[in-house]
């Protein structure tokens, strides 16, 4: 891998990344068409996926500070009550933002070779981009305004419930495909549970976090860095331009959730997987 090729892919991570058009599935078209070997690659992958929680930390490093600050402080006044936890609005996101989490730790313990395997196939990237096209289609459908939920309409704490928690989870657990959208299937998934487009705006960034830096600390311990076929001054350059995109689509991403149609991201998908089938 080049320098300059290690720069173009980082900036297809970063401006990829909050868009629901699934960077990983970008990343492995730009390999391709870059003629970027795939095999050891997956270092290079995680590293700019990292630049971009990175940047996702910066933009949301109010939020952030107040959920911990809110959480230590409030932590000792945790209770149990008729079956029920008490405890402060901070601590009740975060706790949901942990179930959120679990089906992909699942996915990360169980199933990583199987996933692993999926990388480097621009067929199964362009399969993937049709179905995330689908399912934005559907929850641009199921969340106009006006229209009745399919799933009963309640006023949750912090505008998600545990169990929308959890279903958005699942979304981000299948998202590990490349080619399915991770901010396109989690964002969908809380639209179609009745979730609002606000909530799910902050929600969807904020959940990734975690898994994202555990895998990136999992591949430092393991010695993947001294292992990989790809240069320090690549996995630098990568990091950087990722992070520096990362910040722009982040804040672009927010606005667009809150007030644009998905549907418009549903048709750029399919043209993609169309462009990959015709001339891949």
């Amino acid at each position: 891998m080049e320098w300059f090729e290690a720069i173009l892919l980082g900036l297809i991570q970063g401006l990829t990344e909050f868009l629901p058009v699934s960077s990983s599935g970008h990343l492995e078209i730009g390999k391709v068409l870059l003629g970027v070997e795939t095999t050891d690659d997956l270092l290079f992958t995680t590293m700019v996926h990292a630049a971009t929680v990175l940047s996702t930390i910066v933009v949301f490093r109010q939020q952030i500070w107040d959920l911990l600050k809110g959480f230590f402080c409030g932590v000792k006044g945790m209770k149990v009550e008729n079956g029920t936890l008490v405890c402060n609005d901070q601590t009740d996101y975060l706790l949901k933002m942990v179930v959120s989490m679990i089906p992909v730790f699942v996915v990360g313990v169980f199933f990583k070779d199987s996933v692993e395997s999926l990388f480097g196939s621009i067929t199964v990237v362009g399969v993937a981009l049709i179905m995330t096209a689908l399912l934005l289609f559907f929850s641009d459908y199921a969340s106009r305004p006006g229209r009745k939920s399919i799933f009963p309409e309640n006023t949750y704490r912090n505008g998600i419930s545990y169990w929308q928690a959890f279903a958005v989870g699942l979304g981000q657990a299948f998202a590990v495909i490349p080619g399915l959208s991770r901010s396109g299937t989690t964002i969908s998934t809380g639209l179609i549970c009745g979730v609002k487009r606000e909530v799910m705006a902050q929600f969807s960034f904020l959940m990734v976090l975690v898994p994202i830096l555990g895998e990136t600390f999992l591949e430092l311990v393991g010695g993947e860095f001294g292992a990989s076929s790809v240069g320090a001054l690549q996995l630098a350059l990568g990091f950087v331009s990722a992070f520096v995109s990362g910040l722009f689509a982040c804040k672009v991403m927010i606005a667009l959730v809150k007030k644009a149609r998905l549907s418009w991201f549903a048709l750029y998908c399919l043209l993609a997987a169309a462009a990959i089938f015709i001339f891949a």
